[in-house]
C-alpha cells in the first residue's frame, strides 16, 4: 500500500500542475476576450486594467507604442466595429504566457469602412495574481 502511495505522488503533482496551467490559460483567454471587447467599446478603464505599465505595443506597420499611447490610439483612432480572433494558442511558462492568434477587424477609418487582417503574438505576465498584457507584436499575414 505504501509503495502504491509513493508511486502515485508524481501523478498527483503533475495533475495539480496541469490543472493550474489550465486555470491560467482560461483566465488569459478571458482577458483576451475582455481586451478585444474593450477595443471595440473604446473602454480605457478596462484597457488600463488589462495592460502592464511597461507595455510595448507593436503594430504591423512597425510603429511601437507604450501603454498611454496605445490607449489614446484606441480612444481617438479608428472606430472598431468588430474584432474576431481565430487560431488562438496559449502557452504558459511560469508567470509568462505566449499567446498567438489571427486578428480580423472591421472598422471605420476617417469615415470609411476598412478591415485589418493581421497575426499577433502577445506576452502576458502574471503580476500580483493578475494577468496583464506586457507586449504585443502584430505582423502581416
Amino acid at each position: 500500500m505504501k509503495k502504491t502511495f509513493y508511486l502515485l505522488i508524481p501523478f498527483f503533482i503533475l495533475t495539480k500542475i496541469a490543472v493550474a496551467q489550465s486555470a491560467d490559460e482560461k483566465k488569459i483567454a478571458e482577458n483576451i476576450t475582455a481586451f478585444t471587447k474593450a477595443m471595440v467599446d473604446a473602454d480605457s478603464i478596462v484597457l488600463k486594467n488589462l495592460t502592464a505599465n511597461d507595455l510595448s505595443y507593436g503594430h504591423s506597420s512597425g510603429k511601437i507604442e507604450n501603454k498611454n499611447q496605445f490607449i489614446d490610439g484606441v480612444i481617438s483612432g479608428p472606430d472598431f466595429l468588430s474584432i474576431d480572433i481565430t487560431d488562438q494558442t496559449i502557452q504558459v511558462t511560469g508567470n509568462i504566457a505566449i499567446v498567438r492568434h489571427k486578428f480580423f477587424a472591421k472598422l471605420m477609418r476617417d469615415g470609411k469602412p476598412d478591415e485589418a487582417r493581421i497575426g499577433l503574438m502577445q506576452i502576458w505576465q502574471k503580476q500580483k495574481d493578475k494577468w496583464k498584457l506586457l507586449a504585443r507584436q502584430a505582423f502581416k499575414l
